[in-house]
């Protein structure tokens, strides 16, 4: 591949990545590398737990990659209250995009409407403060009918992406899933693969089928596969 071609290869998959970082040992030091690793390639956010928000906007001052932080973590079964509060704070601390875990038990129950308003109390909360919301619909969990509820609710709900999988369950990302959830969401909102992938081929795969956001802890390993 020509340098300039591979230039061009490497800024376009970064623009997709969010580099995620959601271990619970991850270390001030950790989040630093992390942040360190968005500015030099590009990526399109640094996706971290609430407490490190503050220091990884802090870190990234300056630089066009944002961060991202998740809300009702990893299980969805936080109260509304608590998923609200979540995102204020974060976004108070310098996150621009929150990625939220829909209740699932409510949805695997039926209850639709409690799934609904849930999401919608937190995309209010953060477009108010100018910030984005993913809904992590945990696919693995769910068959293709919930999926496909869930996609529909997190639209109606106002919600700006829909997510697979929080990496913490049994699966992560599918082709199967991304493909049903850009389907199902059309061309107006964003469908965000994240869990297991882990290659430049995974990422091509998930791109294919319809995602336009990866979120993945090999986000380096990616990029740099593509200069080889």
């Amino acid at each position: 591949m020509p340098p300039s071609t591979s230039v061009g290869l490497v800024r376009e998959i970064a623009a997709l990545i969010d580099h995620t970082l959601l271990k619970p040992q991850a270390t001030g030091v950790d989040i630093r590398r992390l942040c360190q690793e968005a500015r030099l390639y590009g990526f399109a956010t640094v996706c971290v737990n609430p407490y490190w928000v503050g220091l990884a906007a802090s870190e990234l001052a300056g630089s066009p990659v944002q961060v991202a932080a998740v809300a009702g973590f990893p299980l969805g079964a936080n109260t509304t209250a608590i998923k609200v509060a979540e995102t204020e704070a974060v976004i108070a601390a310098g996150a621009r995009e929150v990625d939220m875990v829909l209740n699932i038990g409510e949805l695997c129950g039926g209850n639709l409407d409690a799934v609904r308003a849930d999401i919608a109390a937190v995309v209010t909360a953060a477009h108010a403060r100018g910030a984005i919301v993913k809904v992590i619909l945990e696919t693995c969990l769910l068959n293709d009918d919930q999926k496909i509820a869930a996609c529909t609710i997190s639209q109606q709900a106002g919600a700006d992406f829909v997510k697979t999988s929080t990496g913490f369950s049994t699966q992560g990302a599918t082709v199967h899933d991304v493909t049903l959830m850009r389907r199902t969401v059309g061309s107006d909102i964003g469908v965000k693969a994240s869990g297991g992938v882990r290659t430049l081929e995974d990422l091509e795969a998930m791109r294919a089928a319809g995602a336009n956001r990866i979120g993945t802890s090999s986000g380096v390993q990616i990029v740099e596969a593509i200069k080889q």
